[in-house]
């Protein structure tokens, strides 16, 4: 007849699986930070790295080792992702006076004559100025019922539509899925049905990628008056 397991055996077993969960949910976290900074880090040296290229073509007759260190990989990813902030900056402080809003608005009606282009720039830019403006009530992140009546999802209101029938006001909601904000549903419900809350969009985007786990300690779930 056979035993089961010796007890010290099974207390090791615990032991090291217990430790095991302990250090994956201590650098699950690191990990996913790096992952997101080495995704736009790599995304503004791509940016800027046609820059560096064309200046070391330029300056090599000049100085063949200063085109060897801008056509070195991580030399060059420093000084694109320097070179691309500072275009960033540089355009954002250019865009504030009035001779570069005159400017814009006239690239923009240019833009606005070639039919594909003017379709994925202007939808860019309204869904840019939607995220940066205020919505109904100044607040954008709520609550919606959804998948089921008796289940509420975190969502943001994008969009105030009317209904053409009795012009009821509507709201277009976003529900991103956890833990990746950037995939989820839009949703079509009536704005008295939905219930604001007054969390923050940073408080909204941990909750959603920490799956829950990170968040304020109340939120308002129903309407306010509504019976429980």
């Amino acid at each position: 007849m056979t035993s089961g397991p010796a007890p010290r055996d099974t207390h090791r077993s615990a032991h090291f699986a217990r430790y095991v969960l302990i250090g994956f949910f201590t650098l699950a976290p690191l990990w996913v930070t790096w992952l997101v900074f080495d995704f736009l880090l790599g995304l503004l040296a791509a940016i800027g790295t046609p820059f560096l290229l064309a200046m070391a073509q330029l300056v090599a007759p000049v100085s063949a080792t200063l085109a060897d260190w801008l056509r070195d990989s991580s030399f060059q990813k420093l000084v694109a992702i320097l070179l691309t902030l500072a275009l960033l900056y540089g355009t954002g402080l250019f865009a504030s006076f009035v001779i570069g809003k005159r400017l814009i608005d006239m690239f923009e009606r240019a833009l606005a004559r070639l039919p594909l282009v003017q379709t994925i720039y202007g939808a860019t830019k309204r869904f840019l100025q939607t995220v940066r403006q205020p919505p109904v009530g100044g607040q954008r992140v709520v609550l919606i019922s959804f998948p089921t009546p008796e289940m509420k999802a975190i969502g943001f209101i994008t969009r105030i539509l009317k209904d053409s029938d009795n012009g009821r006001e509507l709201a277009a909601v976003y529900v991103p899925t956890s833990p990746n904000p950037t995939s989820g549903y839009i949703e079509i419900v009536p704005l008295s049905e939905v219930v604001m809350t007054d969390w923050t969009m940073e408080e909204a985007m941990s909750f959603v990628m920490t799956g829950g786990t990170n968040a304020p300690e109340n939120i308002r779930f129903s309407q306010p008056g509504a019976p429980q």
